[in-house]
């Protein structure tokens, strides 16, 4: 009878834990952003994304305030299209507003980072973010170091 107890305890210690590193990958992988809890998506476009993906952080001011919803390519202006989903409590953003593509950190992760204008219109649902800024890409500065650099010896 202690046995069959102590195997039931066993059984349900085990059960919660695997719960509970359920509940953890959910929290980590950010799923809880998937949900809608009143939101407006706008489009901005990029030359350059520089490794942004989906579900990226957008902020203003190093405040989260939305996520990258879809990455595509634009046949019309062969560039890069982005979708944001920002949350509905930041509806007063100036639709002069200028997004540009960060990294935190050295090599860390890419996001959007928003900067406010100054108009008294603001962004609505599916509008444009006109001024925007591309990643800096790594690659492509240290070529122009290396080249102008080498010109300058000769």
């Amino acid at each position: 009878m202690q046995s069959k107890s102590i195997e039931i305890l066993v059984g349900l210690f085990v059960s919660l834990s695997i719960a509970a590193l359920f509940f953890l990958a959910l929290q980590v992988s950010n799923f809880s952003a998937m949900q809608d809890n009143g939101s407006y998506t706008v489009n901005a476009h990029f030359e350059n994304i520089g490794g942004l993906k989906n579900k990226a952080l957008v902020s203003m001011s190093g405040v989260p305030i939305g996520r990258v919803t879809e990455i595509s390519f634009d046949m019309e202006n062969y560039d890069a299209l982005v979708k944001i989903r920002i949350d509905a409590r930041f509806n007063k953003l100036p639709s002069d507003t200028s997004a540009s593509i960060l990294t935190s950190g050295l090599l860390g992760d890419k996001y959007i980072g928003l900067t406010p204008g100054g108009l008294d219109e603001f962004l609505q649902q599916g509008d444009s973010i006109e001024l925007t800024q591309s990643a800096l890409v790594l690659e492509r500065l240290i070529s122009q170091f290396l080249f102008n650099s080498s010109d300058k010896d000769q």
